[in-house]
């Protein structure tokens, strides 16, 4: 069963270097970069949040969020993370749903896909 982690940067860069920093550290399969705009927004330095969603053995997982949190550490950027060890079959949908651009990871939606 796969685990699921999840590390919540600032800015898209941060994101994109983490999950970079992951998929080398770690056999992850990167799943979503997930976005958000934070309610004080005009007050941040970065005002766009983004979660880099990986996946894969716990140990494998484990060993890839280390390398993605250090990464977003020494960009100070870094906000919180999470690994679930155990996904639930309603949990791996919810990983795979974003607000980036589905296609931009996985290749374009069918057209009647629910997501």
């Amino acid at each position: 069963m796969a685990a699921l982690g999840m590390i919540e940067v600032f800015g898209f860069t941060t994101a994109v270097v983490v999950a970079d920093a992951a998929a080398k550290a770690g056999n992850v399969t990167i799943v979503a970069l997930d976005r958000n705009k934070p309610a004080n927004a005009e007050k941040c330095e970065v005002p766009i949040v983004l979660v880099v969603k990986i996946e894969g053995a716990v140990a494998e997982v484990e060993s890839a969020m280390q390398a993605g949190i250090a990464a977003a550490k020494a960009r100070n950027l870094y906000i919180t993370s999470h690994v679930i060890t155990r996904q639930e079959e309603d949990t791996k949908k919810l990983a795979k749903l974003n607000a980036l651009g589905h296609d931009k990871i996985s290749g374009p939606r069918e057209k009647s896909s629910p997501i």
